[in-house]
């Protein structure tokens, strides 16, 4: 698993946002568009991508997408 790879499937997600404006450090909540809609589409795509259960509580706690990979990784 990789974090580049998490970080562009995360950038997927978002519409109408350059990619590259993703990085690892990227404070996902505070992207336009962002939602409560977008937050079951990331738990749902880490589960359909990776095999891992997330939880809704997992995406509120976390700040950045290196963040939430973390919590993913730790999963694991």
């Amino acid at each position: 698993m990789k974090l580049d790879e998490f970080i562009q499937n995360v950038a997927d997600l978002f519409d109408n946002i350059d990619p590259s404006l993703f990085s690892a450090q990227t404070k996902y909540k505070e992207l336009p568009g962002w939602s409560s809609l977008l937050a079951l589409s990331i738990v749902a795509m880490i589960d359909e991508e990776y095999g891992i259960r997330m939880e809704g509580r997992d995406i509120w706690n976390s700040e950045t997408i290196e963040d939430l990979f973390q919590v993913m990784v730790s999963r694991q």
